[in-house]
């Protein structure tokens, strides 16, 4: 087949992991005779410093005729400053919604050869495998906002629209899996959440009435990813709260490096980013994990172009470069040498082959 893929690598180590994801995408095309066009252009911070903008005009016009968007990772304290007028997450805001890309899937799996990385006990991370859905183009991220010398507010709004789509994603996805599906709010708090809950347990009543329900507050939430974490199976949650729980979920499967995701909407068309930021202290160094956006590659194969036997090849090829015991130094065990990027990169396409 022949796909156009946008290539935005962004800040940091965005660069550094996004080159072993497209190097692994491209032998993939090799590999199975398709013709991926890959083309690169200007995002984020490194968007600003050349022309003032995150999202510039032609990278938008990029993303909005491609296949597919493979992201690096944006942002650093070069841009970070809270008065700064412009700045790297305005345009990954935007971009999110000019591409209607809604529902954010984090896969979390821990793999048996790095149970060492995380630090939990072995026996309460054994056999983990979750899935977040996390609504992504609404919620406080996209609210009004003001501010003076004195106080600031930040909006927090859902639609009953918008949460009846995040959970029919959601409840397809927990149909094709264990058919267990955890909602998270706040709800003896935020009328939002009320709202959530309410639309949620409708949906789910009317049309996956064999999806079992649970609703969990969010704190409560937190406690148990750390406390009974093989319980979960799909969990779909509000944008800010689906941000923080994957971040503090990544710690059962050892690194940040190690998580892909994949943003969708309606149609095919994806945006497909490891979950990790920018890492400015380590860019530039060689020592970025680059299994989070090689992984990411997958998810982009297997959602936005339907190529899911070249997909799950991916998957078993960093799983086998795992096995292996190339492990960047993120994961890398005590006493043992750690891999770099190139290295842990070239080691999937050797698998691959």
């Amino acid at each position: 087949m022949k796909a156009l893929i946008a290539v935005l690598p962004g800040d940091g180590i965005g660069p550094e992991v996004t080159a072993e994801a497209a190097a692994v995408l491209k032998a993939v095309a090799a590999r199975s005779g398709h013709e991926f066009a890959l083309q690169e252009a200007a995002f984020g911070g490194i968007a600003i410093d050349q022309g003032g903008e995150p999202l510039p005009p032609h990278t938008l016009k990029l993303c909005l005729g491609a296949d597919a968007v493979l992201l690096g990772a944006i942002g650093g304290p070069k841009w970070s400053s809270p008065m700064a007028a412009v700045r790297p997450e305005q345009g990954l805001l935007r971009l999110r919604q000019e591409l209607g890309v809604y529902a954010n899937l984090r896969p979390v799996t821990v793999h048996p050869a790095l149970r060492h990385a995380s630090t939990l006990k072995a026996e309460v991370i054994e056999a983990v495998d979750l899935l977040f859905v996390r609504e992504l183009t609404g919620g406080i991220y996209f609210g009004a906002k003001t501010r003076t010398a004195e106080m600031a507010t930040d909006l927090c709004s859902y639609s009953v629209a918008e949460v009846e789509r995040i959970v029919r994603v959601a409840g397809r996805l927990a149909r094709e899996r264990h058919r267990k599906l955890v909602s998270i709010d706040k709800a003896n708090v935020l009328e939002t959440s009320r709202l959530w809950r309410e639309v949620c347990e409708r949906v789910m009543r009317a049309e996956f009435p064999d999806v079992q329900l649970e609703h969990m507050l969010v704190d409560a939430a937190a406690m148990h990813l750390l406390r009974r974490p093989r319980d979960f199976d799909v969990a779909v949650t509000e944008n800010m709260f689906g941000d923080i729980l994957t971040d503090e979920a990544s710690m059962l499967a050892g690194s940040l490096g190690l998580l892909p995701s994949a943003s969708l909407g309606e149609g095919r068309r994806g945006l497909y980013e490891p979950i990790h930021g920018s890492a400015p202290d380590i860019a530039g160094r060689g020592i970025a994990n680059p299994f989070g956006a090689i992984l990411s590659a997958a998810l982009l194969l297997r959602h936005s172009l339907g190529l899911s036997a070249e997909a799950a090849a991916v998957e078993a090829a960093v799983s086998a470069v795992i096995i292996a015991g190339v492990h960047t130094a993120d994961i890398v065990a005590p006493g043992k040498s750690p891999a770099t990027t190139q290295a842990a990169g070239a080691a999937v396409i050797a698998a691959l082959r």
